[in-house]
């Protein structure tokens, strides 16, 4: 995984799916999760390989949400695992040791516990701040993230997070902002990735 940074997400099946991903990459994402809720299988699948070349051609971990089967054949890099999904140890036997492997952990100290005893790559907690993706989302504070770092794995925050008030986030221990919508809906996705990575920069540079 690389250090920190944007953990850019895309917000389901869109016309310009790799346009806007290539934006984000250009902007600084050091991370790219396709995310698609939909059945539409042959698509998922075409949309998930034509990503993954798109992140090796920029050197960025592509990791697929929740389909374990679907990150094997587009060969992406791992796969994000929610409260529904296969097991951690489940979905190392299908990916292989080198695989990223994060979990969402939601409000949950004892998930993430859980999480790190099974081998996680990487703890996701959120939402932080209101959700358009996810309304009725568990609700995550700045303290989590600070407890969090006993565990000394990467941590993501996600859920409503913006320009604006990702940067107490990081300052509170998030390694990554996970965004959707303030990226993906924006006018112009290069300036708005630009504009997160910035945070980790002048974090850096304090």
């Amino acid at each position: 995984m690389p250090g920190t940074g944007l953990y850019a997400i895309t917000d389901g099946p869109r016309d310009d799916l790799l346009p806007v991903a290539r934006a984000a990459l250009e902007g600084g994402a050091t991370m790219l999760q396709y995310r698609d809720k939909t059945r539409d299988a042959d698509r998922r699948l075409r949309d998930a390989r034509a990503l993954a070349a798109l992140c090796t051609e920029f050197g960025t971990p592509l990791i697929v949400n929740d389909d374990v089967e679907l990150a094997l054949a587009c060969g992406a890099a791992g796969v994000h695992l929610g409260e529904d999904d296969p097991r951690i140890a489940d979905a190392r036997l299908a990916l292989g040791d080198g695989a990223i492997i994060g979990l969402s952990c939601y409000d949950s100290l004892q998930r993430a516990r859980d999480a790190a005893d099974a081998g996680a790559d990487y703890l996701a907690f959120g939402a932080f701040f209101p959700s358009p993706t996810k309304p009725g989302a568990h609700h995550a504070t700045a303290d989590l993230l600070r407890d969090a770092r006993i565990f000394s794995l990467p941590l993501v925050a996600i859920g409503g997070i913006t320009v604006e008030n990702g940067g107490s986030l990081i300052a509170a221990g998030a390694d990554y902002l996970a965004v959707i919508s303030a990226l993906f809906g924006a006018s112009d996705v290069r300036a708005a990735a630009r504009q997160f990575a910035t945070l980790f920069e002048i974090r850096d540079s304090a």
